[in-house]
């Protein structure tokens, strides 16, 4: 997305501070001065402490001391967690559903158990948290992802689970220069802009001189993401490669089954609160 200018960026939310302040001892917090200056607040938390303050400890012991920070988005309902550690060594991965996480990513099938969480994105060091709407409020959730990430990073599981790449396997297409072109741009100039907004941009094909896009993350449901593709993307695109004539939003029809669905249930659930 555009670059989001005025971002508040805080080590745990002071909300989640105040749940836990009455059972942490004092060495546990710390207050680095710099930081203190520029407003940012900073905390140590204990995942020992952290599991008698929540009920539910997930993944077994630890003993793991971590900083979490959150940053906000151009999408009032994403959030972006930054653990402090690699979350992804390569690339990025977008789960719009628990079905399409169970099998991939045992953290964000985690993080799809704490009712009011609608989508989890995993980019290189952080987790872009997508809350089902505005009734749902982050002082809530917030508390809850921060357990569930400090339990998971101590426990040892791998974030993802290595499921064999088929298409790989077939090879891949040869690809002309005007493709390789918009990939490289989009790489360089235009992704890392985005993954700082706690989103991505993926190529998904070029044709008749409309590139394909697809976003994720924070960017997929963001109210400004047209604005962005239109007066962002596409300019830029068009600045350095006279073929382009314009971008278009796309999904793939496992995004799309899965909003159906969930429209669906959503629907059944609106249904029966009336009743």
């Amino acid at each position: 997305m555009a670059r989001f200018l005025n971002r508040k960026l805080n080590l745990i939310h002071p909300y989640f501070t105040n749940c836990i302040l009455d059972h942490l001892p004092v060495n546990t917090i710390s207050v680095p001065s710099v930081l203190q200056q520029r407003n940012v607040h900073t905390f140590k938390i204990d995942s020992n402490l952290l599991k008698s303050t929540f009920k539910s400890n997930l993944f077994g012991q630890s003993k793991r001391c971590m900083f979490i920070q959150t940053q906000d988005t151009p999408n009032p309902n994403s959030l972006k967690f930054l653990p402090g550690v690699t979350v992804l060594e390569s690339g990025t991965m977008d789960f719009s559903d628990r079905l399409s996480a169970v099998k991939r990513s045992p953290l964000a099938n985690a993080l799809f158990r704490i009712e009011g969480v609608k989508s989890v994105f995993l980019g290189p060091d952080f987790i872009t948290v997508s809350k089902v709407d505005e009734d749902v409020e982050w002082r809530v959730l917030k508390p809850e992802i921060f357990a569930v990430l400090v339990d998971f990073f101590s426990s040892g599981l791998p974030i993802v689970n290595q499921v064999k790449d088929e298409a790989s396997q077939e090879g891949e297409v040869e690809e002309d220069e005007t493709v390789l072109m918009i990939k490289e741009l989009l790489e360089t100039r235009i992704r890392p802009t985005v993954q700082e907004d706690g989103g991505d941009i993926i190529f998904m094909g070029f044709e008749d001189g409309i590139v394909k896009l697809k976003l994720q993350g924070a960017c997929n449901s963001c109210p400004s993401s047209v604005v962005t593709l239109k007066s962002g993307v596409q300019n830029m695109l068009q600045f350095y490669i006279p073929e382009v004539l314009g971008v278009e939003q796309v999904e793939d029809i496992v995004d799309k089954i899965a909003k159906e669905e969930f429209a669906k249930f959503e629907e059944k659930k609106a249904a029966d609160e009336q009743k």
